[in-house]
This record gives C-alpha cells, structure tokens and sequence, in this order.
C-alpha cells in the first residue's frame, strides 16, 4: 500500500537571529522528499534588537520568572511576524499545505532543567493563519531524558540516502550543520527502516562566537565569507589559551551560544578578533569531527556541509588546516543538488508529518533520549 504524501511548510530561526528561513516541501515522513520552494524573511531591526536584548538577560529559571511579562510581548510580536509571513506567503502561491512546522526562535535552553523556551504561539499562530501548526518539537525529548537538540538528524539520514541513491556516495558519511551551533549527524549505512545506523551530537559553536563579535565592534551582522577573518592576524597566545581553558571531554550535552562567551578576545581589534575566534571556532568543530568520524572504527571520508557556516570561506580553511593529517574530504551540500541554506527549515516541515503520523523525531543515538520520542504539539484552532 502507498504512503501517503504531505505538503508541509518548515518555519526555522536560528541563534544567528537574522530571521526566518521558510521551506516548503513534499513527504511520507519516511523516505520519499521533494523540495518545492524555500524564502528567506529577515527580521527587521527592531524586533531583531528585542530577541537578542531579552535572551542575554535569560540566564536562569529565575530570570524566566523575572520577565514573564517581556517573554509573553515577545512571544505574541514574533508570533504576530510569523502570521504576516505565512499569510502573505499564501496569498502569493497557489500551493495547498496539510501542516507548519514550527520551530521558533529559541530563547533559553536548559536540558539539565528540563527547560527548552522557543518563542512562537502555535495556538494563536493557527488561529491567525487558519492553518494546522505543529510546534514545540523538543519538550517530550527532554522529559523523556534527552537533550533536546539535535532534533534534525532524523532529516539529515533521510537525504543521505537521497545522496547516496543519485550520486553513488558511499558510507559512512557525515553530514556537518554549521549554523549558530555546530552540530554533525553520521550515517554509517543505507537502512532506511533503522533507528540505529546514524548518531548525531552538538560539536562546538558555528557562526555564534563569530556573529556577536561582528555585530558588537561594527554595523554589520556577521562576517561575510570571512573577509573580516581574512584582513585580521590570530592572537596564537589568546587563541591558545581559549583552547586550554574551553575543551568538550563529552559529546552527549546539547550546546547552546550560552555555553560559550567572546571575552578572551577583549581587547583586539575588530579584524584580529574574528580572526583569532574564527580559528577558535575551527579548532572545537574540527575536534568534535575528529571523535564522530574515528567513532566505531568506521572513518567517515565524506563530510557534507550544509548551514549558513559553510560560506564563511575562513572558517572552513582553518576547518581543514586542523584536519589536514586526515583523510577527510568536504562537499558542500549544493553540489549534491540540495539547497544548504535551508536545510534545517526543510527538516521541520519533515518533522511535522512525522509528529503527524505518530511517528519519532529524536532517538537515543541523537538526543540521549531514553527511546525513540514522539514530538511536537498539533494546534488547530481554527
């Protein structure tokens, strides 16, 4: 008998807080996946200034309490943008859609408290755009003993063996997600039907370090391509004392950006900074690939990029001057005809149908759950 296909659209922001990367798509919530359309919808700069003020004040459960009334005005102005996106989004396309997958702009995690804020009403969201909405994916993740993050990987398998199928790649591969937060799947087969054959972990910062560097010595919001990075020279005496004082000795932990800080790097320049964190940045991605890749015995010679990391042009040339003694090999993932931009967007519209179906989304190998997990809250309201 035929699965059935679902159109869903995939709403995702990130901890860069640039805005909303909007997909939609075509799935069974298994193995079959057709990419329709995908948009980018930047905050505008108010709003922006508001998420990325109110989550530097969130540092305990306490603080949550503190500015529960910030959080709820918060809450409804980004839900009232998502609206007017998917509003205007229909209005523009002739497409019918069973679902959104809502992600929401995260604005505190915590797993050890089980504790995972995403900002976006999904009942008043359904309610202004007449839609089905799916949202707070990671909740039952964490109440069922997982980290909560990453919840992508169940997608990134799903494309490997798209992958694998059109271009004859072979396995293990591992699929590498430099967004804010650096985080890698590795697939060691082809079997769709197992939940065993890919683990996944957060490996290190990706844009973050960089971006808040950027965005608090200039006007601009990240380093394009990495030219700031390029211009400057690395402090090696800074740099290797960053490294000495931060080191992952486990992998099972999500990672947010408040695991991390830019003070060592006070006092440089703006070109020297994002040089030195550039490097840093490299240094603890390329560390995390290192422990996945050797993982089991099984080396993974293909690391696919994908996330808005892999442009920063510096970052991934320190990436492969640490993995030079290695044999590993980068591809970005547009050359596999997939759009690395919005790969984690596409991945909450595959999401939703899963949470649809019953099906799980996060698995012990990904998140440390206790068993495979269930997520997501269906919102009709309508």
């Amino acid at each position: 008998m035929k699965k059935k296909v679902f159109n869903a659209l995939g709403l995702m922001t990130g901890t860069s807080i640039d805005g909303i990367d909007l997909s939609l798509i075509k799935s069974d919530g298994i193995a079959e996946f057709t990419s329709i359309l995908n948009n980018f919808y930047e905050f505008d700069n108010n709003l922006r200034v508001k998420i990325i003020g109110l989550r530097d004040q969130l540092n305990s459960i306490e603080d949550l309490k503190k500015y529960s009334s910030d959080l709820s005005k918060l809450d409804r102005e980004i839900t009232l943008f998502y609206a007017r996106i998917i509003n205007n989004f229909f209005k523009n396309q002739n497409h019918d859609i069973d679902f959104v997958g809502l992600h929401g702009q995260t604005i505190f995690h915590d797993a050890e408290k089980k504790i995972s804020l995403q900002l976006g009403d999904g009942k008043l969201l359904s309610q202004l755009t007449q839609k089905i909405i799916i949202s707070n994916f990671r909740q039952n993740d964490i109440d069922n003993g997982g980290q909560g993050a990453p919840l992508v990987p169940i997608f990134h398998r799903l494309i490997s063996n798209i992958i694998n199928k059109k271009f004859m790649t072979n396995y293990p591969m591992n699929i590498v997600n430099i967004g804010g937060i650096s985080n890698v799947t590795k697939i060691i087969d082809e079997k769709i039907s197992s939940y065993e054959n890919f683990k996944a972990y957060d490996i290190g910062p990706g844009s973050c370090l960089i971006d808040e560097w950027v965005r608090k010595n200039s006007n601009r919001k990240f380093d394009d391509n990495g030219e700031f990075a390029r211009a400057g020279q690395v402090n090696d005496l800074i740099f290797n004392q960053a490294v000495e004082n931060f080191s992952n000795t486990s992998y099972d932990k999500s990672l947010d950006i408040k695991n991390y800080d830019i003070s060592f790097a006070r006092g440089l320049s703006l070109e020297d900074g994002c040089a030195t964190i550039t490097k840093f940045t490299a240094f603890l991605i390329a560390e995390g690939l290192r422990m996945v890749s050797n993982q089991d015995n099984l080396i993974s010679k293909i690391n696919i990029l994908c996330g808005g990391g892999r442009k920063n042009q510096s970052l991934i040339d320190y990436l492969k001057f640490f993995l030079q003694d290695s044999s590993f090999k980068f591809t970005d993932i547009d050359e596999y005809e997939l759009d690395g931009d919005y790969i984690e967007s596409q991945a909450f519209g595959y999401l939703s149908i899963r949470s649809f179906l019953n099906l799980p989304i996060s698995f012990p190998h990904t998140t440390r759950c206790k068993s495979p997990t269930l997520g997501g809250k269906i919102n009709k309201n309508f």
